[in-house]
């Protein structure tokens, strides 16, 4: 089993100052390799498609509407399957979480891979993320800790990496942009890209 999980929006509170209402976890799911890698060479054929080489990657924010359309469409045929965690970042009074980005945005890949109703077990998790060796290190440790037990593993290994080199990564960040743009009612295209994957949202976890 391989798990690909990214963010959308930002895991800060100054709302009205630059952070986003909603903050979401995606994971995005394959119970099969083969189909990874089926999806992977997909994504690929479809970049150079659109853009003629290999070094451009896939971001929702980045992108244009005729794009992200072209990309969910491209994945939309093959086997995986989505969960995620939605944050409203407005009604979360936990000091703990509010105080620390670090802290907020690792209890929310806890959560979101801990309560998964018996649908992720002993899985390859990749993470897209950078940040200081002491963090990646410390917060594998933790996930490992709080997700693998003597009755059950969550967690077989768990990597973060460069998005910017792994194509199911960026799947994952334009699926989390697509069902964080479905929380903005005031934008045009809101209702547009969620409901072209929307068969494959497994769990759709509004975190209070």
């Amino acid at each position: 089993m391989l798990v690909f999980i990214d963010d959308s929006g930002d895991p800060g509170f100054k709302l009205g100052k630059g952070s986003s209402k909603f903050f979401i976890i995606c994971a995005v799911i394959f119970d099969d390799d083969l189909e990874a890698e089926k999806t992977a060479l997909a994504i690929k054929e479809l970049r150079r498609e659109l853009f003629g080489r290999d070094d451009v990657e896939f971001k929702f924010h980045k992108s244009k509407k005729s794009i992200r359309e072209s990309f969910l469409k491209k994945i939309n045929g093959y086997q995986f399957r989505v969960r995620c965690v939605v944050a409203d970042n407005g009604i979360l009074y936990s000091p703990k979480l509010r105080n620390s980005r670090d802290t907020f945005y690792s209890y929310m890949i806890k959560m979101l891979l801990k309560y998964n109703d018996h649908t992720i077990v002993d899985a390859k998790i990749r993470i897209d993320g950078g940040g200081d060796r002491v963090f990646r290190r410390n917060f594998i440790t933790y996930l490992r800790r709080e997700l693998n037990g003597d009755e059950r593993k969550v967690l077989q290994n768990c990597k973060m990496i460069d998005s910017k080199k792994d194509v199911l990564i960026q799947m994952a960040d334009m699926i989390a942009g697509s069902i964080h743009r479905s929380l903005k009612e005031s934008k045009s295209d809101s209702l547009v890209y969620k409901a072209i994957i929307k068969k494959h949202i497994e769990d759709e976890w509004s975190f209070r």
